[in-house]
Order: structure tokens, then C-alpha cells, then sequence
């Protein structure tokens, strides 16, 4: 049997070094690529082909749960493990909501990230004891996990090229003039929009132009 390909994605090199060093038994995982920042994840994750992303949630430049829709894209076999110090409801909500395959927090034992890269290579998804009991409350909560009126910082939970749409969309500008301008289809910008709109809880373009002009995101990139 062919070992587990495997990208790493954090910001610290002893978090990088770290992993590979669990991971460390070449028959069973291969760790194929790294990156220090969700950007250069999404550069390199369609080369890297991995079975696993182990994704970290909160880097300088751009948060990991940004990334997750645009990395799935570029690889669509990958499976999105986070790996967080935080285990708050909103961030693992979030979390679910962009996609990703499981959670786990970074005092997880050795055992327990491997057991987590074996269950999502399964098609399952994992969550550590302490994400899950977070988890479950929320959805005995009804799954409210922000308070209403306080969107989130789209800086936190968009990837580098969402936050480009959402600026351009602020700017005025139509889906087909932002796929001129950005060299990608209209069907992909809008695929992008959808997605701004749900990782924000916005349903309008005039609620988009709005938050993104709140925040002070108008001109970005």
C-alpha cells in the first residue's frame, strides 16, 4: 500500500518539523510538501497532490480556515485536517462550514494525529474529544455560533483570493469584468461569491459591499 501523502501547514518551523517527526515511519506517510502561510498552500498544493492537509488555523497573512475552499479546489482528493490551539464554538463551526474533514487541537498526542489522518483518508470525519463536546453543544445550541450583528473579520476567514473578489465586488464591479480582470471564469467568480457569502453570513451583493466597506477591505489587493 502506497503511505499517505501529506502536506503540513503552519507558521512555526518547530510545529513543521515537529509533525515530521511523528510521521515519521516512511511506509505509512510520506510528508510531500510544506508551507509556512495559507497562500503559499494554495501555490503549492495542485504539485504536492497530497491525501492530507494538515492546516493550521490561525497564521500571519491569512487564516488556514480562509484556504480551505481554494485548496480543496486545486486538490480536490485532499482531506482538510485543522490542527488549532483554539477550540472555541466559533472556530470550529467555522471549521464545518469551509469544508474541512476534522479538528483537532495542537496538545493532541502523537497517536491521536494519526489515528485523525487515517480516519479522514477513510472518508470520515474526526474530531479530538475536546472539539467534539465543543461541537455537540453548539448543535444542541442550534448551532449558533456567533453572536447576532458581529460578523467575523473577513481577513480571518477568507482566503487571499476571496478577499480579492470581495474587493472588486465592493469596487462595482460585475462577475464577467472580475473574471477579465483576474483571468478566471465567470462561473468560478460566482462560485467564490457564494462562498463570501456564506463564510460571512451575508446573502446580498449590497450586504458583501457593505461589511467589506465596514471592515475597510475596499481596494485590497
Amino acid at each position: 500500500m502506497a503511505p499517505i501523502r501529506v502536506m503540513v501547514v503552519d507558521d512555526h518551523a518547530v510545529v513543521r518539523e515537529g509533525i515530521r517527526h511523528v510521521l515519521g515511519d516512511p511506509e505509512r506517510y510520506a510528508v510531500v510538501a510544506e508551507a509556512s502561510s495559507a497562500a503559499e498552500a494554495i501555490e503549492r498544493v495542485a504539485s504536492a497532490s497530497p491525501d492530507v492537509i494538515i492546516l493550521d488555523i490561525s497564521m500571519p497573512g491569512g487564516s488556514g480556515l480562509g484556504a480551505v475552499a481554494e485548496l480543496v479546489e486545486r486538490a480536490p482528493r485532499a482531506k482538510v485536517l485543522m490542527l488549532s490551539v483554539h477550540d472555541d464554538t466559533e472556530y470550529v463551526i467555522e471549521s464545518v462550514h469551509a469544508g474541512a474533514h476534522g479538528y483537532l487541537r495542537k496538545d493532541s498526542t502523537p497517536a491521536e494525529l494519526r489515528t485523525a489522518i487515517a480516519t479522514v483518508c477513510e472518508g470520515r470525519r474526526y474530531y479530538s474529544p475536546q472539539v467534539a463536546g465543543v461541537l455537540a453543544s453548539a448543535l444542541r445550541n442550534g448551532g449558533e455560533e456567533r453572536p447576532a450583528g458581529k460578523p467575523p473579520r473577513a481577513t480571518d476567514v477568507l482566503s487571499p483570493r476571496e478577499l480579492e473578489i470581495l474587493a472588486h465586488i465592493a469596487d462595482g464591479e460585475t462577475s464577467r469584468e472580475i473574471g477579465a480582470l483576474l483571468g478566471i471564469s465567470v462561473r468560478t467568480v460566482e462560485a467564490h461569491r457564494n462562498s463570501l457569502m456564506r463564510k460571512l453570513g451575508v446573502r446580498t451583493i449590497a450586504g458583501l459591499t457593505r461589511l467589506a466597506i465596514e471592515q475597510e477591505l475596499v481596494g485590497h489587493g
